[in-house]
C-alpha cells in the first residue's frame, strides 16, 4: 500500500513539472528597439549672403525624414559668429518655419538640426550667413571671415605656416584685415594691421605649441566684423 502511495506522489510531481514548462519568460532581457536619427534639414531661407530687409525673419527649411516615422522637432540656432558661441537665439518648431526677431543692422549666422521624439538628433546643417537691414542703412558691415587654412585645431609642420581666410561684403566695399596671433586662447597680439590680402605668413613659431588667431574685417565706410578665434598646433 505504501508503494502505491509513493508511485502516486511521484506521478503527480512529474505531471506538475511538465505543466510548469521551461520557467517564466517575463524576466528575459528585452532587446532595445533600434532608432535612427532624422536626416539633416535643408535650409531654404535665408541662404548665404542674404540681406533681410526686415529684422523679423521667417526662417524656413525642408522637412527631414525619419526611418521609423517618429515625430520630429527642429532646433534653430542664430549667432553673430560662425562658431555659435555665444548663441544669440535658440528656438524650436514642429513645423517647417519659425519667426525670429533679431537686432537690426547686424551680420548673423544660422543653423538647424532635427530631433525625433526618442531623442535621436541629426547633425547640424551648414551655417548660413545673412544680414539684417538697419534703419536708414547706407552701409552693411562685412561678414565675419571664414577659415580656409590651416584647418581648425590641426597640426602643422615646422615653425611657420600660412593663415588663409575668406571674407565678403554685401555692398562690395573694399576690405582690409587686422590679424591677431599668439598662444593665448583670446589672442591680443596684433601681428598685421590694415592689410588687403586674405593671407598672413606666420613665422618664428615655437615648436610643440598651440597658437590662436583671429581676423578683424573692416570696410572703407567704418563697418567692422570680428572673426571667431581659430587654433592650430605646431609639431
Amino acid at each position: 500500500m505504501k508503494k502505491t502511495y509513493l508511485y502516486l506522489i511521484v506521478a503527480v510531481g512529474l505531471i506538475m513539472m511538465s505543466c510548469s514548462g521551461g520557467g517564466d519568460d517575463s524576466n528575459e532581457t528585452q532587446m532595445p528597439e533600434e532608432n535612427t536619427a532624422p536626416t539633416v534639414p535643408i535650409q531654404v531661407y535665408p541662404l548665404n549672403n542674404t540681406i533681410c530687409i526686415n529684422n523679423n525673419i521667417v526662417f524656413e527649411w525642408e522637412e527631414s525624414t525619419d526611418t521609423e516615422g517618429n515625430r520630429i522637432t527642429y532646433t534653430v540656432e542664430v549667432s553673430e559668429n560662425n562658431s555659435f558661441s555665444p548663441i544669440s537665439k535658440i528656438e524650436t518648431s514642429a513645423s517647417l518655419s519659425k519667426l525670429i526677431s533679431l537686432e537690426k543692422g547686424k551680420a548673423f549666422y544660422w543653423r538647424i538640426k532635427a530631433t525625433d521624439n526618442k531623442s535621436a538628433a541629426s547633425a547640424y546643417s551648414p551655417a548660413m550667413q545673412f544680414l539684417t537691414e538697419g534703419d536708414g542703412v547706407s552701409n552693411h558691415v562685412p561678414f565675419a571671415p571664414s577659415l580656409i587654412a590651416p584647418a581648425l585645431n590641426s597640426e602643422v609642420d615646422g615653425t611657420s605656416t600660412t593663415l588663409i581666410w575668406s571674407a565678403s561684403d554685401a555692398d562690395g566695399d573694399p576690405l582690409t584685415y587686422d590679424v591677431y596671433l599668439d598662444t593665448n586662447s583670446d589672442p591680443s597680439t596684433k601681428v598685421s594691421e590694415n592689410q588687403s590680402e586674405t593671407t598672413y605668413n606666420a613665422t618664428g613659431l615655437s615648436a610643440a605649441s598651440t597658437y590662436y588667431f583671429k581676423v578683424v574685417v573692416r570696410d572703407d565706410k567704418g563697418g567692422v566684423s570680428i572673426g571667431q578665434i581659430w587654433s592650430f598646433t605646431t609639431k
